[in-house]
């Protein structure tokens, strides 16, 4: 059923990192009746990267980082979203190491299964919401990056997230390891059962793109009859999408994805001020078959100098105003 304003809506939200963080938080101001989080599961970086090798689990990090998103109201919450949080310092084993990262890991080992851990890490924290790994079991993204040989017109093959996320090249095309994974059921169900789907905002090659690449995600996002928002990034990340225009990260978007069918982009307001550049970000969403929405959506600091992250409330608004579009 489709919701109107007046009524909360479930919303499931797509994505990794700061971004998804953003949206869940926006989610909550919306007043979701019922959220959500599907979250990427290619991260080999920092503390993740080194559970991931030595225990041979999905990497936990951004899954910590959307539990934390929908710790309880209160002082509780508060308290167990600054424990998740929580890094050792120091120079020993555990210097770097993220508290919650070692729990959902040790937890998942007690459990045998990390769909049970995080759901109860959910419960100790009042969650406002359910986190899902967007897969069973760790992925790896390999993307063809151009510009890292003497000849531009050459492509080379790197690996990981963290080297696709930092590469100094520009990244053409991503590809998962191994290639066509299923997904978690509980995520495919997330989005047949939502009212909003929300993909984006995050890094667009290793945490946002990934997503559309696993087919049973793929088909989910075509079958359901939730609204789809893709959240479009504020600017271009140094490294993988250096220079990169609106349009373009539409167009990377659609050329990974050629039969998917979403409903909106969402854009800031200041994005593309001509008429110009936004006929052309119109005619590349089309070919996904979506309409852009521009609103204001930047978050800005206590001079009204405008930051590079979204602003959760705003988000929030311009989500409830997009009409149902299935």
């Amino acid at each position: 059923m489709h919701h109107t304003s007046e009524q909360p809506a479930s919303f499931t939200c797509l994505g990794g990192g700061h971004g998804l963080y953003q949206t869940l938080t926006a989610a909550r101001f919306a007043g979701a009746s019922d959220i959500n989080a599907v979250v990427t599961v290619a991260d080999d970086g920092g503390s993740s990267g080194r559970l991931r090798r030595e225990m041979d689990v999905v990497p936990p990090g951004d899954l910590r980082m959307a539990l934390a998103a929908l710790s309880g109201e209160g002082e509780d919450g508060e308290r167990w979203r600054g424990t998740l949080q929580h890094r050792f310092g120091g120079h020993g084993a555990m210097a770097g190491h993220a508290l919650g990262n070692l729990l959902i890991t040790g937890l998942a080992e007690r459990l045998g299964d990390t769909q049970a851990a995080l759901d109860q890490v959910a419960a100790w924290t009042g969650s406002a919401g359910r986190v899902i790994p967007v897969c069973p079991q760790p992925l790896d993204i390999e993307a063809d990056v151009a510009g890292l040989d003497d000849d531009p017109r050459v492509l080379r093959s790197v690996r990981g997230q963290v080297a696709v996320a930092t590469t100094p090249g520009a990244v053409r095309r991503v590809r998962l390891t191994p290639a066509q994974p299923a997904a978690s059921e509980a995520a495919v169900q997330a989005i047949m059962d939502a009212d909003m789907v929300t993909i984006g905002p995050g890094s667009w090659f290793s945490s946002v793109i990934p997503h559309i690449l696993v087919p049973d995600i793929a088909q989910a996002l075509n079958e359901t009859s939730a609204t789809v928002a893709v959240i479009l990034n504020l600017s271009p990340e140094a490294g993988e999408t250096h220079g990169f225009t609106t349009e373009r990260h539409i167009h990377v978007f659609s050329q990974h994805a050629p039969q998917l069918h979403v409903d909106y982009f969402l854009a800031d307001e200041r994005t593309a001020t001509s008429d110009g550049e936004r006929d052309n970000i119109a005619r590349a969403a089309a070919r996904l078959d979506a309409e852009v929405a521009f609103a204001p959506l930047r978050e800005v600091d206590a001079v009204g100098a405008p930051l590079n992250r979204h602003d959760p409330k705003q988000l929030a608004s311009a989500l409830k105003a997009l009409r149902p579009a299935r």
